[in-house]
This record gives structure tokens, sequence and C-alpha cells, in this order.
């Protein structure tokens, strides 16, 4: 799956998202997307590193404790 193909099922997404809203208008849509979006990418790449966070943070380009710290937010950790 290319970056593309990503990018354009997002898109449809919040094609189908708007069309749901039926004419109301959406609020904090910016937030509600990093919260839908960065659990499922947090569970595939720890999945795919084996549970190394040090892996998974690399990957992410994010450093190891930012990591932890989004991991226990999704209460992913303990």
């Amino acid at each position: 799956m290319s970056k593309k193909h990503i990018e354009e099922c997002i898109r449809d997404s919040l094609e189908v998202y708007f069309k749901d809203l039926r004419g109301v208008e959406p609020t904090a849509m910016y937030d509600m997307m990093l919260k839908v979006t960065e659990r499922p990418l947090l569970d595939v790449v720890m999945k795919h590193a084996d549970g190394n966070q040090s892996k998974a943070a690399e990957w992410l380009g994010i450093n190891r404790n930012t990591l932890r710290r989004k991991l226990l937010d999704h209460k992913m950790i303990k």
C-alpha cells in the first residue's frame, strides 16, 4: 500500500464523515483525526516491531520517551 493509497482512504473516510453529518457543521476535527489515527498507528507499528519500543520509536521518527507516553495515554501499556 502506498502513501497515496493511505491518503485516498483517509480522504474517502472524511467524505463519508461529512455526508453522515447531513449539513451539521463539524467541530474539533483536527483533534478527532489525531485521536482516531494515532492508536491504530501505534498498535500496528508496535506489532511489527515485536513490542520493541526503541525500534518502533525509530520507525515513527519520535523519541522513545514520547512513544512510551503515547502508549500510556492510549492504555496500551501499564
